[in-house]
C-alpha cells in the first residue's frame, strides 16, 4: 500500500490543524467526544505528561494550557502535508512558527502526527514534536 498525499481540506485532521492555526474554536467540531490524544517530544526534556486527553473535555483543558504556556501568541503554519494511509488513518507533517512561551523566543518546529478519523471527526491523535529550533 502506498500513502497518498491528500489535500488537508479533505480531512478532519487538516481542517482541525488549519483552524488551530487560526485560533478558531470551531476546530473542536472536528474532534470526537472520546478522542485519544497525546503529544510527545523526541529527544527533548520537556514535561509533556499533561499533554494527554481521553475525552473532548480533557482536550479542552490541554488546549487551554497549551495556549497559555506553549503558544501564547498563536502559531503560523509553514507547511501542512497529510498522507492518507487507508481506513481513516493519516500521517501529517506539520511545520510551524510560533513564539514558544517555555523558552521565551520565536521558534520553528516540525511535528509528525498519526491520526484516525471516523464520521468527519478525529478520534485518535498522536503528535511527536521532532524539533524546536530558535529563530
Amino acid at each position: 500500500m502506498t500513502a497518498l498525499l491528500t489535500p488537508a481540506t479533505d480531512t478532519a485532521i487538516g481542517q482541525l490543524l488549519h483552524k488551530f492555526t487560526q485560533g478558531d474554536a470551531s476546530m473542536l467540531g472536528h474532534v470526537a467526544d472520546d478522542i485519544d490524544f497525546r503529544i510527545d517530544h523526541f529527544r527533548d526534556e520537556a514535561d509533556t505528561s499533561w499533554q494527554v486527553a481521553g475525552s473532548l473535555d480533557g482536550l479542552i483543558q490541554v488546549l487551554g494550557r497549551l495556549g497559555q504556556e506553549v503558544f501564547p501568541k498563536g502559531t503560523t503554519a509553514l507547511g501542512l502535508d497529510t498522507f492518507a494511509l487507508g481506513e481513516g488513518w493519516h500521517l501529517t507533517r506539520f511545520h510551524q512558527r510560533f513564539y514558544y512561551g517555555v523558552r521565551q523566543c520565536d521558534v520553528t518546529s516540525v511535528t509528525q502526527i498519526i491520526s484516525h478519523e471516523a464520521h468527519g471527526k478525529v478520534d485518535y491523535f498522536r503528535e511527536t514534536v521532532t524539533d524546536i529550533v530558535s529563530v
